[in-house]
Protein backbone atom coordinates (compact mmCIF):
# COMPACT_ATOMS: atom_id res chain seq x y z
CA UNK A 1 0.00 0.00 0.00
CA UNK A 2 2.81 2.39 0.90
CA UNK A 3 4.57 1.69 -2.40
CA UNK A 4 1.37 2.36 -4.33
CA UNK A 5 0.74 5.56 -2.39
CA UNK A 6 4.27 6.79 -3.07
CA UNK A 7 3.82 6.12 -6.80
CA UNK A 8 1.02 8.72 -6.75
CA UNK A 9 3.22 11.51 -5.33
CA UNK A 10 3.30 13.31 -8.70
CA UNK A 11 -0.38 14.19 -8.25
CA UNK A 12 0.56 16.76 -5.60
CA UNK A 13 -1.89 15.64 -2.92
CA UNK A 14 -0.66 15.08 0.66
CA UNK A 15 0.52 11.54 1.43
CA UNK A 16 -2.38 10.67 3.81
CA UNK A 17 -4.85 11.27 0.98
CA UNK A 18 -2.74 9.15 -1.38
CA UNK A 19 -2.85 6.35 1.20
CA UNK A 20 -6.64 6.62 1.26
CA UNK A 21 -6.73 6.35 -2.54
CA UNK A 22 -4.36 3.38 -2.52
CA UNK A 23 -6.39 1.62 0.17
CA UNK A 24 -9.63 2.15 -1.79
CA UNK A 25 -8.06 0.84 -5.01
CA UNK A 26 -6.64 -2.27 -3.31
CA UNK A 27 -9.97 -2.95 -1.58
CA UNK A 28 -11.63 -3.25 -4.97
CA UNK A 29 -9.81 -6.59 -5.29
CA UNK A 30 -8.44 -6.85 -8.83
CA UNK A 31 -4.62 -6.44 -8.72
CA UNK A 32 -4.56 -5.54 -12.41
CA UNK A 33 -4.45 -1.81 -13.13
CA UNK A 34 -4.46 -1.03 -9.42
CA UNK A 35 -2.42 2.14 -9.97
CA UNK A 36 -4.86 3.37 -12.60
CA UNK A 37 -7.74 2.82 -10.19
CA UNK A 38 -5.84 4.57 -7.43
CA UNK A 39 -5.26 7.55 -9.70
CA UNK A 40 -8.98 7.72 -10.39
CA UNK A 41 -9.58 7.88 -6.63
CA UNK A 42 -6.97 10.64 -6.33
CA UNK A 43 -8.62 12.56 -9.16
CA UNK A 44 -12.03 12.20 -7.50
CA UNK A 45 -10.62 13.46 -4.19
CA UNK A 46 -9.05 16.48 -5.88
CA UNK A 47 -12.26 17.30 -7.75
CA UNK A 48 -14.21 17.25 -4.47
CA UNK A 49 -12.06 20.04 -3.01
CA UNK A 50 -12.90 23.73 -3.16
CA UNK A 51 -11.35 25.19 -6.33
CA UNK A 52 -11.79 27.97 -8.89
CA UNK A 53 -14.27 27.40 -11.71
CA UNK A 54 -15.17 29.40 -14.81
CA UNK A 55 -18.80 30.52 -14.62
CA UNK A 56 -20.41 30.66 -18.06
CA UNK A 57 -23.96 30.15 -16.77
CA UNK A 58 -24.85 33.84 -17.02
CA UNK A 59 -25.99 33.77 -13.36
CA UNK A 60 -24.09 36.63 -11.73
CA UNK A 61 -24.76 35.57 -8.15
CA UNK A 62 -24.75 31.80 -8.55
CA UNK A 63 -25.35 30.32 -5.09
CA UNK A 64 -23.70 27.01 -6.04
CA UNK A 65 -20.61 28.91 -7.23
CA UNK A 66 -20.22 31.12 -4.15
CA UNK A 67 -22.44 34.05 -5.22
CA UNK A 68 -20.53 37.32 -5.65
CA UNK A 69 -17.06 36.78 -7.15
CA UNK A 70 -14.44 38.30 -4.89
CA UNK A 71 -10.65 38.54 -5.12
CA UNK A 72 -9.01 38.10 -1.73
CA UNK A 73 -5.24 38.04 -1.34
CA UNK A 74 -3.35 38.75 1.85
CA UNK A 75 0.05 37.97 3.30
CA UNK A 76 0.23 36.20 6.64
CA UNK A 77 -0.05 38.94 9.25
CA UNK A 78 -1.66 39.94 12.50
CA UNK A 79 -4.31 42.66 12.33
CA UNK A 80 -5.76 45.22 14.72
CA UNK A 81 -9.00 43.21 14.79
CA UNK A 82 -9.76 44.10 18.40
CA UNK A 83 -7.02 46.59 19.21
CA UNK A 84 -7.45 50.36 19.38
CA UNK A 85 -4.21 51.61 17.83
CA UNK A 86 -4.66 55.06 19.34
CA UNK A 87 -4.98 53.99 22.98
CA UNK A 88 -3.30 50.60 22.82
CA UNK A 89 -6.30 49.13 24.62
CA UNK A 90 -8.74 46.46 23.55
CA UNK A 91 -10.93 47.67 20.71
CA UNK A 92 -13.96 46.33 18.85
CA UNK A 93 -14.11 44.32 15.65
CA UNK A 94 -17.14 46.47 14.78
CA UNK A 95 -14.97 49.59 14.49
CA UNK A 96 -13.59 48.73 11.05
CA UNK A 97 -15.79 47.35 8.26
CA UNK A 98 -19.00 47.90 10.22
CA UNK A 99 -18.22 51.58 10.66
CA UNK A 100 -17.69 51.96 6.91
CA UNK A 101 -20.94 50.11 6.21
CA UNK A 102 -22.79 52.45 8.55
CA UNK A 103 -21.30 55.38 6.65
CA UNK A 104 -22.43 53.89 3.33
CA UNK A 105 -25.98 53.35 4.58
CA UNK A 106 -26.13 56.74 6.32
CA UNK A 107 -26.87 54.79 9.51
CA UNK A 108 -25.93 55.62 13.08
CA UNK A 109 -24.19 52.28 13.57
CA UNK A 110 -23.78 48.80 12.12
CA UNK A 111 -22.70 45.31 13.08
CA UNK A 112 -21.56 42.36 10.94
CA UNK A 113 -22.49 38.69 11.44
CA UNK A 114 -21.83 35.63 9.32
CA UNK A 115 -24.82 35.66 6.91
CA UNK A 116 -28.16 37.26 6.16
CA UNK A 117 -30.25 34.76 8.13
CA UNK A 118 -27.98 35.31 11.14
CA UNK A 119 -28.64 39.03 10.93
CA UNK A 120 -32.41 38.49 11.17
CA UNK A 121 -31.95 35.88 13.92
CA UNK A 122 -29.79 38.20 16.02
CA UNK A 123 -32.12 41.19 15.64
CA UNK A 124 -35.15 39.16 16.69
CA UNK A 125 -33.31 37.52 19.59
CA UNK A 126 -31.95 40.84 20.86
CA UNK A 127 -35.10 42.91 20.44
CA UNK A 128 -38.07 40.56 20.62
CA UNK A 129 -37.31 37.41 22.65
CA UNK A 130 -40.53 36.37 24.39
CA UNK A 131 -42.44 39.17 22.67
CA UNK A 132 -44.34 39.58 19.42
CA UNK A 133 -42.88 40.37 16.00
CA UNK A 134 -45.52 41.32 13.45
CA UNK A 135 -45.02 40.13 9.86
CA UNK A 136 -47.28 40.20 6.82
CA UNK A 137 -48.48 36.75 5.77
CA UNK A 138 -47.31 37.60 2.27
CA UNK A 139 -43.73 37.93 3.53
CA UNK A 140 -43.34 34.66 5.44
CA UNK A 141 -40.85 33.52 2.84
CA UNK A 142 -38.67 30.47 2.44
CA UNK A 143 -35.03 31.21 1.62
CA UNK A 144 -32.41 28.84 0.20
CA UNK A 145 -31.91 25.41 1.71
CA UNK A 146 -35.49 25.17 2.97
CA UNK A 147 -35.08 27.71 5.78
CA UNK A 148 -38.27 29.65 6.47
CA UNK A 149 -38.84 32.98 8.21
CA UNK A 150 -41.26 31.47 10.78
CA UNK A 151 -38.62 28.89 11.73
CA UNK A 152 -35.91 31.53 12.09
CA UNK A 153 -38.28 33.52 14.29
CA UNK A 154 -39.02 30.46 16.44
CA UNK A 155 -35.31 29.88 17.02
CA UNK A 156 -34.85 33.52 18.03
CA UNK A 157 -37.44 33.24 20.80
CA UNK A 158 -39.68 35.89 19.24
CA UNK A 159 -43.40 35.17 18.87
CA UNK A 160 -44.71 35.36 15.32
CA UNK A 161 -47.70 37.68 14.90
CA UNK A 162 -49.15 37.16 11.43
CA UNK A 163 -51.01 40.09 9.89
CA UNK A 164 -52.97 40.60 6.70
CA UNK A 165 -53.37 37.98 3.99
CA UNK A 166 -51.02 36.36 1.48
CA UNK A 167 -51.76 38.90 -1.24
CA UNK A 168 -53.02 41.98 0.61
CA UNK A 169 -51.79 43.59 3.82
CA UNK A 170 -52.59 47.13 4.98
CA UNK A 171 -51.17 49.47 7.60
CA UNK A 172 -54.34 48.97 9.63
CA UNK A 173 -53.47 45.27 9.96
CA UNK A 174 -50.14 46.14 11.54
CA UNK A 175 -51.70 48.83 13.73
CA UNK A 176 -54.26 46.35 15.04
CA UNK A 177 -51.52 43.85 15.88
CA UNK A 178 -49.39 46.47 17.63
CA UNK A 179 -52.31 47.85 19.64
CA UNK A 180 -53.44 44.41 20.84
CA UNK A 181 -51.92 43.95 24.33
CA UNK A 182 -52.04 40.17 23.98
CA UNK A 183 -49.40 40.33 21.23
CA UNK A 184 -46.92 42.38 23.27
CA UNK A 185 -45.46 43.47 19.92
CA UNK A 186 -41.80 44.50 20.15
CA UNK A 187 -41.27 45.30 16.48
CA UNK A 188 -42.66 44.92 12.98
CA UNK A 189 -40.60 43.00 10.45
CA UNK A 190 -40.73 43.74 6.73
CA UNK A 191 -39.22 40.96 4.61
CA UNK A 192 -38.30 41.67 1.01
CA UNK A 193 -39.81 39.14 -1.41
CA UNK A 194 -36.43 38.83 -3.13
CA UNK A 195 -36.81 35.36 -4.65
CA UNK A 196 -40.43 35.43 -5.88
CA UNK A 197 -43.20 37.81 -6.91
CA UNK A 198 -46.90 38.02 -6.16
CA UNK A 199 -48.79 39.84 -8.90
CA UNK A 200 -52.41 40.72 -9.51
CA UNK A 201 -54.79 41.71 -6.72
CA UNK A 202 -52.11 42.72 -4.22
CA UNK A 203 -51.35 45.37 -1.64
CA UNK A 204 -48.39 45.84 0.66
CA UNK A 205 -47.37 48.32 3.33
CA UNK A 206 -44.46 50.64 2.56
CA UNK A 207 -41.79 51.36 5.16
CA UNK A 208 -42.92 54.99 5.27
CA UNK A 209 -46.37 53.85 6.42
CA UNK A 210 -45.03 51.35 8.94
CA UNK A 211 -42.67 53.95 10.44
CA UNK A 212 -45.58 55.78 12.07
CA UNK A 213 -46.38 52.77 14.27
CA UNK A 214 -45.30 52.81 17.91
CA UNK A 215 -42.66 50.09 17.56
CA UNK A 216 -39.40 49.89 15.56
CA UNK A 217 -39.53 48.79 11.93
CA UNK A 218 -36.93 46.19 10.96
CA UNK A 219 -36.58 45.81 7.19
CA UNK A 220 -34.86 42.71 5.88
CA UNK A 221 -33.99 43.94 2.39
CA UNK A 222 -32.08 40.73 1.73
CA UNK A 223 -30.22 41.40 -1.49
CA UNK A 224 -27.95 44.13 -0.17
CA UNK A 225 -28.33 47.06 -2.56
CA UNK A 226 -26.67 49.93 -0.71
CA UNK A 227 -28.03 52.98 -2.53
CA UNK A 228 -30.77 53.11 -5.18
CA UNK A 229 -28.88 55.93 -6.94
CA UNK A 230 -25.86 53.64 -7.57
CA UNK A 231 -23.32 56.51 -7.40
CA UNK A 232 -20.51 53.98 -7.96
CA UNK A 233 -21.70 53.47 -11.57
CA UNK A 234 -20.90 56.11 -14.17
CA UNK A 235 -24.28 55.70 -15.87
CA UNK A 236 -26.33 55.49 -12.69
CA UNK A 237 -28.68 52.63 -11.78
CA UNK A 238 -29.39 50.10 -14.56
CA UNK A 239 -33.01 49.63 -15.59
CA UNK A 240 -33.09 46.06 -14.26
CA UNK A 241 -32.64 47.35 -10.69
CA UNK A 242 -35.94 49.25 -10.72
CA UNK A 243 -37.98 48.65 -7.58
CA UNK A 244 -35.21 46.91 -5.62
CA UNK A 245 -35.13 48.23 -2.03
CA UNK A 246 -31.85 49.85 -0.95
CA UNK A 247 -30.42 50.19 2.55
CA UNK A 248 -29.85 53.95 2.43
CA UNK A 249 -33.35 54.79 1.20
CA UNK A 250 -35.05 52.24 3.48
CA UNK A 251 -33.47 53.84 6.55
CA UNK A 252 -34.37 57.30 5.24
CA UNK A 253 -37.98 56.12 4.90
CA UNK A 254 -38.09 55.42 8.64
CA UNK A 255 -36.84 51.89 9.22
CA UNK A 256 -35.07 51.57 12.56
CA UNK A 257 -32.84 48.78 11.24
CA UNK A 258 -32.06 47.16 7.92
CA UNK A 259 -30.55 43.71 7.46
CA UNK A 260 -29.00 42.33 4.29
CA UNK A 261 -26.48 39.89 2.86
CA UNK A 262 -22.90 40.76 1.99
CA UNK A 263 -22.48 38.35 -0.92
CA UNK A 264 -25.37 39.41 -3.14
CA UNK A 265 -25.86 42.87 -4.68
CA UNK A 266 -23.32 44.30 -2.25
CA UNK A 267 -20.71 42.20 -4.05
CA UNK A 268 -18.68 41.11 -1.02
CA UNK A 269 -18.07 37.96 1.02
CA UNK A 270 -20.73 35.93 2.77
CA UNK A 271 -21.86 38.07 5.70
CA UNK A 272 -24.93 39.56 7.29
CA UNK A 273 -25.14 43.30 7.95
CA UNK A 274 -27.36 45.03 10.51
CA UNK A 275 -27.43 48.83 10.22
CA UNK A 276 -29.54 51.61 11.69
CA UNK A 277 -30.25 53.13 15.09
CA UNK A 278 -27.24 53.02 17.40
CA UNK A 279 -29.23 51.93 20.46
CA UNK A 280 -30.73 48.95 18.66
CA UNK A 281 -27.43 47.95 17.03
CA UNK A 282 -25.85 48.12 20.49
CA UNK A 283 -28.52 45.79 21.87
CA UNK A 284 -27.67 43.33 19.09
CA UNK A 285 -23.93 43.65 19.79
CA UNK A 286 -24.45 42.94 23.51
CA UNK A 287 -26.58 39.82 22.97
CA UNK A 288 -24.78 36.49 23.62
CA UNK A 289 -25.59 35.30 20.09
CA UNK A 290 -23.49 38.13 18.65
CA UNK A 291 -20.33 36.33 19.70
CA UNK A 292 -21.47 33.03 18.21
CA UNK A 293 -22.40 34.68 14.91
CA UNK A 294 -19.48 37.06 14.50
CA UNK A 295 -17.17 36.74 11.47
CA UNK A 296 -13.38 36.66 11.57
CA UNK A 297 -10.77 39.06 10.29
CA UNK A 298 -10.69 37.61 6.74
CA UNK A 299 -14.38 38.34 6.17
CA UNK A 300 -14.19 41.76 7.82
CA UNK A 301 -11.11 42.66 5.79
CA UNK A 302 -12.87 41.69 2.56
CA UNK A 303 -15.96 43.70 3.55
CA UNK A 304 -13.74 46.68 4.33
CA UNK A 305 -12.11 46.40 0.91
CA UNK A 306 -15.49 46.41 -0.84
CA UNK A 307 -16.86 49.23 1.34
CA UNK A 308 -13.88 51.41 0.49
CA UNK A 309 -14.50 50.81 -3.21
CA UNK A 310 -18.09 52.02 -2.75
CA UNK A 311 -16.92 55.11 -0.90
CA UNK A 312 -14.48 55.83 -3.76
CA UNK A 313 -17.43 55.35 -6.13
CA UNK A 314 -15.32 52.80 -7.98
CA UNK A 315 -17.81 50.23 -9.24
CA UNK A 316 -15.19 48.71 -11.51
CA UNK A 317 -13.29 47.55 -8.41
CA UNK A 318 -16.33 45.50 -7.33
CA UNK A 319 -16.37 42.44 -9.58
CA UNK A 320 -20.12 41.90 -9.46
CA UNK A 321 -20.82 45.45 -10.62
CA UNK A 322 -18.07 45.32 -13.23
CA UNK A 323 -19.66 42.21 -14.72
CA UNK A 324 -23.23 43.48 -14.37
CA UNK A 325 -22.45 46.74 -16.20
CA UNK A 326 -20.52 45.29 -19.16
CA UNK A 327 -21.75 46.52 -22.55
CA UNK A 328 -23.27 43.77 -24.71
CA UNK A 329 -21.19 44.96 -27.67
CA UNK A 330 -18.00 44.26 -25.72
CA UNK A 331 -19.24 40.78 -24.83
CA UNK A 332 -20.04 40.13 -28.48
CA UNK A 333 -16.48 41.08 -29.48
CA UNK A 334 -15.08 38.64 -26.91
CA UNK A 335 -17.45 35.91 -28.10
CA UNK A 336 -16.25 36.36 -31.67
CA UNK A 337 -12.66 35.86 -30.53
CA UNK A 338 -13.62 32.73 -28.54
CA UNK A 339 -15.37 31.19 -31.57
CA UNK A 340 -12.55 32.17 -33.93
CA UNK A 341 -9.75 30.80 -31.77
CA UNK A 342 -11.55 27.63 -30.64
CA UNK A 343 -13.16 26.84 -33.97
CA UNK A 344 -16.21 25.68 -32.05
CA UNK A 345 -19.77 27.01 -31.72
CA UNK A 346 -21.31 30.27 -32.81
CA UNK A 347 -21.84 33.71 -31.34
CA UNK A 348 -25.31 34.18 -29.86
CA UNK A 349 -27.31 36.78 -28.00
CA UNK A 350 -28.53 35.57 -24.61
CA UNK A 351 -29.82 36.78 -21.26
CA UNK A 352 -27.97 36.83 -17.94
CA UNK A 353 -29.79 36.92 -14.60
CA UNK A 354 -28.77 38.42 -11.21
CA UNK A 355 -29.36 35.12 -9.36
CA UNK A 356 -28.71 34.44 -5.68
CA UNK A 357 -32.38 34.84 -4.79
CA UNK A 358 -32.46 38.43 -6.07
CA UNK A 359 -34.64 40.20 -8.62
CA UNK A 360 -36.77 37.21 -9.76
CA UNK A 361 -37.68 37.31 -13.43
CA UNK A 362 -35.08 39.96 -14.24
CA UNK A 363 -32.94 39.47 -17.35
CA UNK A 364 -29.87 41.38 -18.52
CA UNK A 365 -28.98 41.40 -22.23
CA UNK A 366 -25.78 39.47 -22.82
CA UNK A 367 -23.77 37.58 -25.42
CA UNK A 368 -21.69 34.43 -25.59
CA UNK A 369 -21.15 31.17 -27.44
CA UNK A 370 -23.62 28.37 -28.14
CA UNK A 371 -23.04 24.83 -29.42
CA UNK A 372 -25.52 22.10 -30.29
CA UNK A 373 -25.80 19.25 -27.79
CA UNK A 374 -25.24 18.89 -24.06
CA UNK A 375 -21.52 19.31 -23.32
CA UNK A 376 -21.80 20.41 -19.70
CA UNK A 377 -20.25 17.24 -18.23
CA UNK A 378 -17.22 17.44 -20.53
CA UNK A 379 -16.74 21.12 -19.75
CA UNK A 380 -16.93 20.45 -16.00
CA UNK A 381 -14.28 17.75 -16.36
CA UNK A 382 -11.63 20.22 -17.53
CA UNK A 383 -9.05 22.14 -15.55
CA UNK A 384 -10.31 24.57 -14.50
CA UNK A 385 -13.89 23.29 -14.69
CA UNK A 386 -16.10 25.37 -16.98
CA UNK A 387 -19.69 25.53 -15.72
CA UNK A 388 -22.23 26.03 -18.52
CA UNK A 389 -25.98 25.58 -18.96
CA UNK A 390 -28.18 23.65 -21.36
CA UNK A 391 -31.37 24.90 -22.98
CA UNK A 392 -33.30 23.58 -25.98
CA UNK A 393 -30.71 20.87 -26.55
CA UNK A 394 -27.83 23.34 -26.84
CA UNK A 395 -24.95 24.32 -24.54
CA UNK A 396 -24.80 28.03 -23.74
CA UNK A 397 -21.68 29.82 -22.49
CA UNK A 398 -22.52 33.36 -21.37
CA UNK A 399 -19.45 35.61 -21.22
CA UNK A 400 -20.97 38.22 -18.90
CA UNK A 401 -20.06 36.03 -15.94
CA UNK A 402 -16.56 35.22 -17.19
CA UNK A 403 -13.54 37.24 -16.09
CA UNK A 404 -11.84 38.37 -19.36
CA UNK A 405 -8.59 36.64 -18.40
CA UNK A 406 -10.54 33.37 -18.29
CA UNK A 407 -11.62 33.61 -21.94
CA UNK A 408 -8.53 31.53 -22.75
CA UNK A 409 -9.82 28.77 -20.48
CA UNK A 410 -13.15 28.85 -22.33
CA UNK A 411 -11.32 28.64 -25.64
CA UNK A 412 -9.23 25.67 -24.45
CA UNK A 413 -12.32 23.90 -23.08
CA UNK A 414 -14.19 24.33 -26.35
CA UNK A 415 -11.19 23.09 -28.36
CA UNK A 416 -11.07 19.99 -26.17
CA UNK A 417 -14.64 19.17 -27.17
CA UNK A 418 -13.38 18.64 -30.73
Amino acid sequence: MDTLARSLADTGLPHPLLVDAARAAIAEGDPEDVEERARRHVHAAARAMLQPVVNTTGVLLHTNLGRAPLAVAADAAFTNLELDLSSGRRGSRHAHAAALLARLCDAEDAIVVNNGASAVLLVLAALATGRGAAVSRGELVEIGGGFRVPEVMEQSGAKLVEVGTTNRTRRADFASAVENPANDTALVLKVHQSNYRIVGFTEHVAVTEMASLDVPVVADIGSGLIDAACPWLNDGPPAWLAGEPAARQTLADGAALVTFSGDKLFGGPQAGIIAGRADLVNQCARHPLARALRPGSLVLSALQQVALAYLRRDGQAIEFWRMASLATADLESRAQVVVSESGVGEVAQMASVPGGGTLPGTEIDSCGVVRDGDHTAALRAGTPPVIARVSDGRTWLDLRTVVPDDDQHVIAALKALG
